[in-house]
């Protein structure tokens, strides 16, 4: 764990030493979770919107985008339930005075249950292979143990959530014996709900305004928008409706670095179907879902199905998509069968019928809702994780390297004179012009070409484009593959057909 720490330390100082991720208000000694995009950050982010808004609308004929407010009336909040029941249990320490989130001091608990029985599996592992029959026969006895009191805390903690038994989860704490990171006692305060939304005025003056939120979730703005994009865009069911948008949570402990954040950004895609027919979609977007994710060329053993026990109230079926990320496992991606909660509660709210009137069978219906839901900064945190590497090279030099899929890096290619003289730059520049239409590239006459191709690696770009004294001879360009460091002789007006042809998943 400790190496996995240290690891996402170190990725975190990359991402700021390289431009893709600030402290927000740095200046000012920061604000607690909250953070910039810098000038990397902003073209990874924006790649990964982009690939995500192909799949689901491009590539989709029956899927159209919208682009809803984030202030919408207060009454949808209460329609929604989150006004009544958007909360997180939070507890606090007496001696350190600090606060946490009751739920996610049970989840780090069971977590690192997990990894003693990860550990001791690989121990097994070793023992069985060098024929060690009795200390397998422990080891394998120890993963049993393991495995029962995490499936019984996973049981327990489940339930105590599902009936919201706050004294329950407090027990449950004190049971497990988890101490405070900080003081590191175990002298805790009662469980209480804490409402998560963000709360404002809109008026113009304050005596008379009225108290609005800052959204929570961007699928409130799909809901309420289901009967206008449905007549307009002659919408037949099944169809979808996407939107990519900011969402606001006032979270209890904002923590690990962007992937829990009181202002986040969500991809979400809500799936219009016959009642009955829900399931059959569910299964359909889990598998698209997973494909979308693996089609990157992320090792499948980073991915996995978490299937929830309890469902929310509004939900007939619901899984998780979750990550390996430095800090365990962790959930990427929902997808949820809703049913027909959200557009009968708007239904009723309004005062106006929300439903669908199908032509061939004379009837109409309330449709049922299968969701797709990813963190923009999540899928941003999962992919920049995965792609850090350090690595020891051949002669015994280290590098530090993005291998980010190339499909989503920021820069695509960096062109590099050798030398800034005899007329290499002038030429450079003219290729640079040529591949800018097509690419977002980076020009780079800085220093020894042995460091710009380090810098370029670290940024994450996948190709550079070296002008030297040939190009000026013959005109043709030495392109370097970041991934395996090898270089291509090329013609310079062929370069555009290579990008093209590597650039892609």
């Amino acid at each position: 764990m400790a190496n996995n720490e240290e690891l996402f330390k170190q990725i975190i100082s990359h991402a700021k030493e390289y431009g893709y991720i600030f402290p927000s208000s740095e200046i000012y000694d920061g604000l607690s979770a909250v953070y910039d995009y810098g000038q990397y950050g902003v073209e990874l982010k924006n790649n990964i919107k982009q690939y995500w808004w192909k799949s689901m609308v491009q590539f989709h004929e029956n899927i159209v985008g919208i682009d809803s407010a984030i202030f919408m009336h207060p009454t949808i909040w209460k329609a929604s339930g989150h006004v009544d029941a958007f909360n997180d249990p939070l507890i606090d320490n007496k001696d350190s005075k600090k606060r946490y989130r009751a739920d996610v001091l049970i989840e780090d608990h069971i977590q690192k249950i997990e990894d003693k029985i990860i550990k001791e599996v690989e121990k097994a592992k070793k023992r069985f292979e060098n024929f060690d029959e009795a200390m397998f026969r422990q080891t394998n006895q120890r993963v049993v143990e393991y495995q029962q009191k995490m499936d019984e805390i996973t049981g327990k903690y489940a339930q105590l959530m599902g009936d919201n038994d706050l004294k329950g989860i407090k027990s449950l704490i004190e049971e497990l014996g988890i101490a405070c990171p900080v003081s590191g006692t175990k002298n805790w305060t009662d469980v209480r709900q804490f409402n998560l939304m963000f709360s404002t005025q809109m008026g113009s003056v304050a005596e008379g305004a009225d108290t609005i939120y800052l959204r929570p979730e961007t699928a409130q703005g799909i809901f309420v928008n289901f009967l206008n994009v449905q007549k307009t865009g002659r919408m037949k069911i099944p169809f979808g409706i996407a939107q990519i948008g900011k969402a606001f949570r006032n979270e209890i402990v904002a923590r690990q670095f962007i992937f829990r954040m009181r202002e986040f950004e969500q991809m979400e895609m809500q799936f219009f179907v016959r009642p009955g027919e829900e399931l059959k979609w569910f299964e359909y977007w889990k598998s698209e879902r997973i494909k979308w994710h693996q089609a990157l060329g992320i090792a499948p053993e980073n991915y996995r199905f978490h299937d929830h026990e309890k469902l929310a109230h509004y939900a007939n079926a619901a899984t998780d998509i979750e990550f390996k990320f430095p800090f365990g496992f962790k959930e990427l991606e929902g997808i949820h069968s809703r049913t027909n909660y959200d557009l009968s509660r708007h239904e009723e709210f309004s005062g106006k019928k929300i439903r669908y009137f199908d032509t061939e069978t004379n009837e109409s219906f309330v449709p049922y809702v299968v969701e797709t839901s990813i963190g923009v900064d999540r899928m941003f945190l999962a992919v920049f994780s995965n792609a850090y590497c350090e690595e020891t090279l051949e002669d015994g030099s280290t590098r530090t390297v993005l291998r980010l899929p190339a499909i989503l890096a920021p820069i695509k290619v960096a062109i590099l004179p050798l030398v800034k003289k005899d007329g290499m730059p002038e030429k450079a520049r003219e290729i640079l012009n040529k591949l800018q239409p097509h690419f977002l590239c980076q020009y780079d006459e800085k220093d020894a070409i042995g460091r710009r191709y380090r810098r370029q690696d670290a940024i994450g770009t996948p190709f550079c484009i070296t002008v030297d004294n040939q190009t000026l001879a013959d005109n043709t360009v030495t392109i370097r593959e970041r991934d395996s460091m090898q270089q291509h002789r090329i013609p310079a007006d062929e370069s555009i057909t290579f990008l093209l042809n590597n650039l892609v998943l």
